[in-house]
C-alpha cells in the first residue's frame, strides 16, 4: 500500500441528504491509497455525513484540482481489520490522529 496526494490536506465530499436530497458538502481530513480515498468519521454512524451515505452511497469529491464521482462504503473492521488498521495508521502518520470509523470513497 502507498500513500499519496501529499499536498492535499482536504477532501471536500458530497452527499445527498438522507432526508431533503440536497447536495450537502463537507472539508475533512483523508488518505489515499491504491487509487481510493479514505476519511475518518470520528464519532461513527452518529455523523450526519456518514448517515447520508448509509442511506445513498454515490458521492461526489474533490481533492486539490481533481473532482470525482464515486461511491462510499463503511470499512468493516470485523471483515477487513487490514485495512481498517492500514487506514487509521496512514491517517496517523499523516495528520497525528486515526481514530474512528473508516469510510472508503472509490472514484467511478
Amino acid at each position: 500500500m502507498s500513500a499519496g496526494d501529499g499536498e492535499a490536506l482536504f477532501l471536500y465530499l458530497t452527499t445527498r441528504g438522507r432526508h431533503s436530497g440536497v447536495p450537502r458538502e463537507i472539508e475533512i481530513w483523508f488518505t489515499e491509497c491504491d487509487g481510493r480515498y479514505y476519511i475518518i468519521a470520528e464519532h461513527g454512524e452518529r455523523a450526519h455525513w456518514v448517515q447520508n451515505i448509509m442511506a445513498h452511497p454515490i458521492v461526489s469529491f474533490r481533492v486539490g484540482t481533481r473532482s470525482f464521482e464515486g461511491r462510499a462504503r463503511i470499512v468493516d473492521p470485523g471483515s477487513d481489520p487490514h485495512l481498517n488498521r492500514a487506514v487509521q495508521q496512514l491517517s496517523e502518520a499523516k495528520y497525528g490522529w486515526g481514530d474512528g470509523m473508516v469510510v472508503e470513497l472509490t472514484p467511478t
